[in-house]
């Protein structure tokens, strides 16, 4: 398969997997390993085109952001109790991402890692959807501090592989008190300076990679961009809508399917 073609696959299970509660690294992890990816060659391309599915988020809400902006300029209570729980979700993952970062690259190369978490974080959904009550927390702005610190702390269990960034968010904040629509949403907005500082890290420690042209070229990673934020673009809205109808089961049942399948693959 040529790299070309390899970018359009890996983007488009970029633009899928990384808004939706299950795991968009796990995804890339297991492609790597099932499909025969030399990972290596692709590291450096699974870090930029995830900012491909970023730029999604910011271009769907950019109303939000604008009005924030503005609200921050004006000194608006509002805009800024939004800005001040993200900031406070994003700092736990930001300090032990940095402090664990060698033990996280090693699970990186463990694709049996992956699929075990796939099980055990679809069986953890159908418990939360069963267990937690509805919450009543509506707006980010409106979400306590100590409830974003909280928020902050689950998304730390997303550094293992598969366990899932947006999933742990969004159900951590489920727990918490959040209702829907606003975890969703609380985990789309997290994701920005989350990812963002994530990949600033991981293009600082490769730029050397970058420079002397290694791994995939720059017209894959331009594709692969592309594609990861048109599908993303896309899964979004389609995701909150499948979440107010039916909740998070669905996506709990593919989450055990596809561990399941990928661990046998993987032990054969």
């Amino acid at each position: 398969m040529n790299d070309l073609l390899t970018a359009v696959l890996l983007g488009i299970v970029e633009g899928v997997t990384e808004f939706l509660p299950v795991s968009s690294t796990g995804h890339l992890i297991l492609a790597s390993a099932l499909l025969g990816y030399d990972e290596a060659h692709w590291r450096l391309f699974n870090i930029v085109i995830q900012l491909g599915a970023i730029l999604a988020v910011v271009v769907l809400y950019w109303r939000t952001f604008w009005t924030v902006l503005l609200g921050l300029f004006r000194r608006e209570a509002g805009p800024i109790r939004f800005v001040r729980n993200l900031l406070i979700a994003f700092v736990p993952a930001a300090v032990i991402g940095l402090a664990l970062k060698k033990q996280i690259e090693a699970l990186l190369l463990q694709p049996r890692v992956v699929a075990v978490a796939l099980i055990v974080g679809g069986l953890a959904i159908l418990v939360i959807e069963r267990v937690v009550k509805p919450g009543t927390t509506r707006g980010i702005a409106d979400v306590p501090a100590r409830t974003a610190l909280g928020v902050g702390f689950v998304q730390c269990l997303a550094m293992v592989p598969g366990v899932s960034r947006s999933g742990a968010t969004i159900l951590g904040a489920l727990t918490l008190g959040v209702e829907r629509r606003t975890a969703a949403e609380f985990s789309f907005f997290l994701a920005i300076p989350t990812m963002l500082g994530a990949s600033v890290v991981e293009l600082a420690g490769h730029h050397h990679e970058l420079m002397a042209g290694q791994g995939a070229g720059l017209g894959a990673i331009a594709v692969g961009f592309i594609v990861s934020f048109i599908v993303a673009l896309l899964v979004v809205r389609w995701f909150v809508g499948i979440v107010g109808r039916h909740g998070f089961a669905p996506f709990a049942w593919y989450r055990i399917v596809a561990g399941a399948a990928a661990l046998f693959l993987l032990m054969r």
